[in-house]
C-alpha cells in the first residue's frame, strides 16, 4: 500500500492543477483584461509621476529634464532614458485601446488550439504590438534629440517656434483626412476583420500579428502622437487628452465624421498659428 501512495499523491496533485487551470480558463476574459489593466495602470502611474514631478520645477524655470538636456550634452544614457519615457508613455496611451483585439485573439486562439494554450500566445501578441510602439519611441527620441540640438524645444519640452508648432498642427490635420489614415483606422476599428485577414498560427505568428496590428495603429495615430511636441512631451493633460481621443476614434465604427472633423479643426488651427507669426 505504501508503494501506491506516491502515485495517488501525484494523481491528486494533477487533478488539483487541472481544476485550477479550468477555473482560470473560465475567467479567461477577466484574467486578460486584468493583466492589460495592470500594465496600463503602471504605465500611467509612471507617466503621471514624471509629469507632476516636473510641473513645479518647470514653473520656476528649472525643469529637471530641461536642465539635463540643455546643460549636459546628449549621451547614450540620456537617449535611453528618453526612449524609456516615450515607450512607457506609448504603452499608457495605446494599450487600453488595443484591449478589444487582444481579447478577441485570446478567445479565437483558445477555440483553435484548445484550453492549455491561451495566455502565452496572447502575451506574445501584445508583446508584438508593444514592439511596434517601441520602434516609434525610438524615432520620437531621435526627433526630440534633433529638435533640442537646434534649440527648438522649450522648458516644457514643447516646440518653442510658433511656425513649427503650426506646421505640426497643419500636418496632423491633413493626415487625418488622408486615405492612409482611413485605411489604418478601418483595421483598428474592426478587430474581427483584422483577425480574419491576418491570422497566423504559433508563437511566431502571434508576435507577427501583434506587430501588424501595431503597424495599423501606428499608421492611424503617429501624427497625433507627434502633437506631443506641440503641447509638451510631459504635459499630462495633453497626453491624457490625446489618449482619450484615440480611444473614442477607434470605438466609433463605420463612421469617420469625428476623424474628418478633427482633421479640419487641426488644419485650420495650424494655418491660424502660422499666419499669426507674420
Amino acid at each position: 500500500m505504501a508503494a501506491l501512495r506516491p502515485d495517488g499523491a501525484d494523481t491528486a496533485s494533477t487533478q488539483a492543477r487541472s481544476a485550477s487551470v479550468q477555473l482560470l480558463l473560465r475567467h479567461e476574459r477577466r484574467v486578460v483584461m486584468a493583466a492589460l489593466g495592470i500594465v496600463a495602470a503602471l504605465a500611467w502611474a509612471y507617466t503621471l509621476s514624471g509629469a507632476t514631478g516636473m510641473a513645479p520645477m518647470a514653473e520656476e524655470g528649472m525643469a529637471m529634464a530641461d536642465m539635463a538636456m540643455r546643460h549636459l550634452p546628449w549621451s547614450l544614457t540620456t537617449a535611453l532614458l528618453m526612449f524609456a519615457m516615450w515607450w512607457v508613455m506609448m504603452i499608457a496611451m495605446m494599450l487600453p485601446s488595443a484591449a478589444p483585439v487582444a481579447l478577441l485573439f485570446a478567445a479565437i486562439n483558445r477555440r483553435r488550439n484548445g484550453p492549455p494554450d491561451v495566455f502565452v500566445p496572447t502575451g506574445v501578441f501584445v508583446a508584438g504590438y508593444l514592439a511596434m510602439w517601441a520602434g516609434f519611441s525610438l524615432i520620437a527620441t531621435l526627433a526630440q534629440w534633433g529638435l533640442d540640438v537646434v534649440g527648438l524645444l522649450s522648458q516644457s519640452m514643447a516646440v518653442g517656434s510658433a511656425r513649427v508648432g503650426g506646421a505640426f498642427l497643419l500636418a496632423a490635420g491633413v493626415y487625418q483626412l488622408s486615405p492612409v489614415k482611413k485605411a489604418c483606422l478601418r483595421h483598428c476599428q474592426n478587430p474581427v476583420m483584422f483577425i480574419s485577414r491576418h491570422w497566423r498560427p504559433g508563437a511566431g505568428g502571434a508576435f507577427r500579428m501583434g506587430v501588424e496590428h501595431g503597424a495599423y495603429c501606428l499608421g492611424c495615430c503617429w501624427f497625433l502622437m507627434a502633437l506631443l511636441f506641440f503641447g509638451g512631451i510631459m504635459n499630462f493633460f495633453w497626453i491624457a487628452g490625446l489618449a482619450l481621443y484615440i480611444a473614442v476614434e477607434k470605438m466609433i465604427r463605420h463612421d469617420q465624421w469625428v476623424t474628418y472633423l478633427t482633421g479640419g479643426v487641426l488644419a485650420a488651427c495650424g494655418i491660424l498659428v502660422v499666419i499669426r507669426t507674420f
